[in-house]
């Protein structure tokens, strides 16, 4: 035995050998610092490849950002397209439950939502078109009268000069025709450029058609992009996240209707001028989630004064009742499919989509900030619920 064995001062230490392998931290501490300076120096070597890598990646990120900015219309059509199906997926899936047919029930829903809205924008437009000329005309007029008033001189002598400041750069504001489309936060200058671009609305209500007929394809082409264990869970968030966007569309649009068709008729009945041009500022500026109505409110109210103060008050009054029903009967029957946000995060989401894409971006944030929450709630929340680390055990035990 002794002959075929090699001495035991010969034989390779395997154990030696993989303690060596396995505890780095038996190296010297000379032998660890030549190690990472070695690595270190490997790494900016050739300094020269380093640069050129990083300057490509910048220059990549670049033309991707400039393609992004050249693509932004399209970007917005498709937004716009999705958005829209998504609204109009419920009215659909209603039929659909009924026995008709899901083509059948897109051509039925698409074409009464064409007809209302052909109807609406065809009675409203040139009558809007009218008072928009009219109150650019007689808008220095009607702060000349104003300003002349017992009402308005009571006011200033309460609070000074500073309202003649504020009136006349109001005045010299809405008088600009280019101001216009502002004061309804983007809706005029939105719809503007939605109805002068022809082409823009054909593909938006191609866009339309074709995501509301291939939804459920669409939806299972992402499904199969993920893991087969967790499809089952994605795809009811999906349903979920699907059904409360298009609830929620259709009840701020719901809503923006009751909220013109209010201020259109209380116009009318206390004999305020320009009584179309201020229900289609109401459409527009409710549209803005949680601030939209009290917004509204006070830039009628004040436009309202300029008639007269107990028609303003009366004005004020009425519509401040009416936003009351609105929020505690209209909202909670017309928002019942939509996912509750807190208020922060809804003003929140409306400021960063606001900034980033004006009145579509207000609009379109808070439904993407509620599928958020939701994917955070149903997905996050339970992965760290289920992370429970077992108590330190005592060695008396």
């Amino acid at each position: 035995m002794s002959e075929t064995q090699p001495p035991a001062s010969r034989r390779p230490s395997t154990e030696n050998n993989r303690a060596e392998h396995t505890s780095p931290m038996t190296k010297s501490p000379k032998i660890a610092d030549i190690s990472v300076k070695h690595g270190i120096l490997t790494r900016i070597s050739s300094p020269f490849s380093f640069g050129f890598t990083a300057t490509l990646g910048v220059l990549v990120a670049l033309l991707l950002a400039m393609a992004l900015s050249d693509l932004s219309t399209v970007l917005i059509y498709i937004l716009l397209a999705m958005f829209a199906a998504l609204g109009l997926n419920p009215a659909v899936e209603s039929l659909t439950h009924k026995g008709v047919k899901r083509g059948w029930a897109i051509v039925i829903v698409f074409f009464v939502f064409a007809l209302v809205l052909g109807g609406v924008l065809a009675f409203i437009i040139p009558t809007v078109i009218t008072q928009v000329a009219q109150f650019v005309k007689d808008a220095p007029r009607l702060v000349d009268e104003a300003q002349k008033s017992d009402w308005f001189l009571w006011i200033q002598d309460r609070f000074g000069d500073g309202v003649n400041d504020a009136i006349d750069h109001v005045t010299s504001f809405v008088t600009d025709p280019a101001n216009l489309a502002t004061l309804g936060g983007g809706a005029l200058q939105v719809g503007a450029s939605v109805i002068s671009g022809v082409s823009g609305t054909v593909i938006t209500i191609v866009l339309t058609l074709y995501f509301l007929s291939s939804l459920s394809s669409i939806k299972e082409g992402f499904y199969r992009l993920t893991p087969a264990r967790g499809r089952e869970n994605l795809a009811k968030i999906t349903d979920k996240i699907t059904a409360s966007i298009g609830g929620y569309l259709i009840g701020m649009v719901i809503l923006a209707a009751c909220n013109a068709a209010v201020a259109f008729v209380l116009y009318l009945v206390l004999k305020l001028p320009f009584p179309a041009l201020m229900a289609v500022l109401a459409f527009g500026i409710t549209l803005i989630p949680l601030i939209g109505s009290v917004l509204y409110w006070g830039i009628a109210s004040i436009a309202a004064l300029f008639t007269g103060p107990v028609a303003a008050i009366i004005f004020a009054v009425a519509y401040l009742v009416y936003m009351q029903i609105e929020a505690y009967v209209l909202t909670p029957r017309v928002m019942t499919r939509t996912i509750e946000i807190p208020g922060a995060l809804v003003v929140i989401g409306a400021l960063v989509g606001g900034t980033l894409l004006g009145l579509i971006g207000a609009l379109v944030a808070i439904p993407i900030t509620a599928s958020l929450l939701l994917i955070i709630k149903q997905v996050w929340v339970p992965r760290q619920d289920a992370k429970v680390e077992p108590l330190p055990r005592f060695s008396g035990e």
